[in-house]
């Protein structure tokens, strides 16, 4: 597939660990033809206007850990040839490259991130990119996956390492997102292909400032009082920082509950709603995009980006649906 590939190339790729891990592990096999990484704008799961007429002068697209809907991805096909890597819930798109053991009907426990799946494509050793990007999506619960966890353990063995350091690494690579910072981020794949150890961006003076200055932050607005609806643990919180998707996770898996949270800091226009839930969220995620909203994820998570004057409206519907 790869030696298909002419002429200018754009890699397209999540901001979070598992997208710039995978985005690395596409630079190392592509470099001599990918000339340009991108991650759309910070929390926006959609290519915006702006996004699209850029990126449609390259002759061809590789989108990494992101499930833009069939209508983009069709647009940029009109100019560029599009190879997809991901493991999110999205429809199967025949007309590119679509690759996503996922959506096929293979066991998700199996292929537990993008860099997973990315690297497995390869035919790479097992390494640390790869397992960085299952840390990522995972954190803690990778446990409960007994499969993936013992390779881990078994890596970290191998490498000198603990679990708890994969998981340390995890967050000060996502601090720069979680802070905003879009251009850090793009330089992140880069950075870690002259990395050759994970002591190396444990080391990392920014990025270790960074996390000092989130975890100020997650404290302060984990302190917001929670409401408790039908045994579902709601919060409310106003941040600048890309923050809800920790804020949502910590307090679901302490908490044992499905958990929503609703950030009305980040846009000035838009909130923020993310859920963690034992409902499988795909009916709702899929009923979400039908209204034309910003809206993802996958089997336990939803995430979305909301109008304000929606947004009591679309709380009210998520709540009927977890408790339904």
């Amino acid at each position: 597939m790869f030696e298909e590939l002419k002429g200018r190339g754009l890699l397209i790729h999540h901001w979070d660990t598992d997208g710039v891990c995978s985005a690395r592990l596409l630079l190392e096999r592509l470099q001599d033809k990918i000339s340009v990484n991108k991650t759309p704008v910070l929390s926006n799961y959609y290519l915006t206007e702006e996004e699209l007429e850029k990126y449609s002068k390259y002759d061809f697209v590789i989108i990494a850990d992101m499930g833009h809907p069939k209508e983009i991805i069709l647009r940029l096909a009109k100019t560029a040839k599009v190879l997809i890597f991901d493991h999110h819930l999205q429809d199967v798109i025949t007309e590119v490259f679509h690759y996503n053991p996922v959506i096929k009907g293979e066991n998700p426990d199996l292929f537990p991130s993008a860099s997973w799946i990315i690297n497995d494509y390869l035919k790479n050793d097992v390494n640390l990119f790869a397992l960085l990007g299952i840390v990522g999506d995972h954190e803690i619960k990778i446990k409960n996956n007994t499969m993936f966890y013992e390779r881990i353990l078994r890596f970290c063995k191998e490498n000198k390492l603990t679990f708890n350091d994969l998981l340390q690494m995890v967050y000060l690579i996502d601090s720069n997102y979680k802070l905003g910072y879009k251009e850090v981020v793009e330089q992140i794949p880069h950075i870690l292909l002259e990395y050759n150890s994970g002591s190396e961006i444990l080391d990392n003076v920014e990025w270790n400032k960074n996390l000092e200055k989130l975890n100020l932050e997650i404290n302060k607005q984990l302190e917001m009082p929670d409401e408790n609806i039908h045994n579902i643990l709601l919060k409310r919180i106003s941040t600048p920082y890309n923050i809800i998707s920790t804020i949502t996770r910590k307090l679901a898996w302490e908490s044992g509950k499905n958990t929503i949270v609703l950030n009305t800091g980040y846009y000035d226009d838009m909130n923020q709603i993310y859920v963690r839930s034992k409902k499988n969220m795909e009916e709702i995620i899929l009923q979400w995009k039908s209204y034309g909203l910003k809206a993802g994820g996958k089997k336990e998570v939803l995430g979305a980006n909301v109008p304000k004057d929606q947004t009591d409206t679309l709380l009210k519907e998520v709540i009927e649906y977890l408790t339904s």
